[in-house]
């Protein structure tokens, strides 16, 4: 498993995201060396008042209105005392929201300690939420996994399996029957939360597919926009194995077969292939299912039952007319 580097430079933010967060740099280009190193967001709360005990000194600093009026309220000397002792912390960033111009003293206290203050015309709740998401998207473990991933009646469906085996040409003929492609060949993986998992497309190879004989083809471009997407959640794993009589291959459905990919564990089904088998169908079926089983019905478990019934002996009882 690769992890991401734990540390994101403000000036990152400030250079690739300042149009996507409505950023201005309020203090010099020097401060936005400093770096995030997680992906929590805080209000700066009591430390304004000068108590800084249990402060969230590692997290994103954010300023609201609330913030700015008590600041202002507070006399110059009073006001600097505090911020010097919010900003002798290693403070990653403060942003102040809404557009607000915040008191000319925090803007010096931070320049002289080196802490980056940006601002953005976003409401505070709007900003926090756009920029919390970020981050956690930014610190999430993640994988490159070989494979490729489907959108199959809104159900991701990953394709595993040796090379050449044939994962993106059942996929291509998913998208040819109307579902989606959101990758080939390079699946990058990142978790969100504790048990979800979403594919995302690689930038680089964006839509292309590899078709062995065909060579690269363009997804988007011959298919439409309706026939691709960014990123998607996984939910079932398709193994694709080669076929094998010794092969342990579940033929009822009755065992709940999973993989786990970074911590969280997938259904998982594997399908042996043959000449002649048809796996697009086969794939739409396991979805199909999947979609049953978040509804409560099993398939394999409800036969198992009917079966049961009709095998238990059945008492007689011999009517006597008078």
């Amino acid at each position: 498993m690769e992890q991401k580097e734990k540390k994101l430079k403000v000036a990152t933010i400030y250079r690739e995201y300042r149009e996507r967060f409505k950023l201005n740099l309020l203090t010099g280009e020097k401060t936005l060396e400093s770096l995030i190193i997680n992906a929590e967001v805080s209000r700066p709360g009591l430390i304004l008042a000068g108590f800084s005990k249990r402060f969230a000194w590692d997290r994103t600093q954010v300023m609201g209105e609330t913030e700015v009026v008590y600041m202002q309220s507070l006399k110059r000397p009073e006001l600097k005392k505090f911020l010097d002792r919010m900003c002798g912390f290693e403070i990653p960033c403060i942003f102040v929201t809404k557009g607000l111009k915040p008191p000319p003293v925090l803007l010096e206290v931070a320049e002289r300690h080196g802490r980056p203050v940006l601002g953005t015309s976003l409401g505070t709740q709007e900003f926090t939420r756009r920029f919390s998401t970020f981050l956690e998207t930014h610190f999430a473990p993640h994988e490159y996994l070989h494979g490729s991933l489907a959108d199959v009646y809104g159900v991701g469906l990953l394709y595993t399996g040796p090379s050449g085996i044939g994962k993106s040409e059942c996929v291509l003929d998913l998208v040819e029957r109307g579902h989606r492609l959101v990758c080939d060949d390079v699946v990058h993986i990142i978790r969100e939360g504790d048990e979800t998992l979403v594919g995302i497309a690689n930038d680089k190879v964006g839509h292309h597919m590899e078709i062995r004989g065909l060579g690269i083809i363009d997804v988007f471009r011959l298919f439409g926009i309706r026939a691709v997407r960014k990123r998607k959640r996984i939910e079932v794993v398709v193994e694709l194995v080669h076929w094998d009589d010794r092969a342990d291959i579940d033929r009822t459905g009755l065992s709940d077969n999973t993989t786990e990919i970074l911590a969280v564990e997938l259904p998982l089904v594997r399908v042996p292939l043959v000449p002649g088998k048809n796996i697009t169908v086969i794939s739409e079926v396991i979805a199909t299912n999947h979609l049953l089983k978040l509804k409560g019905y099993n398939s394999a478990q409800e036969f198992n039952r009917r079966l049961l019934e009709q095998m238990q002996p059945v008492d007689y009882i011999d009517e006597v007319s008078e």
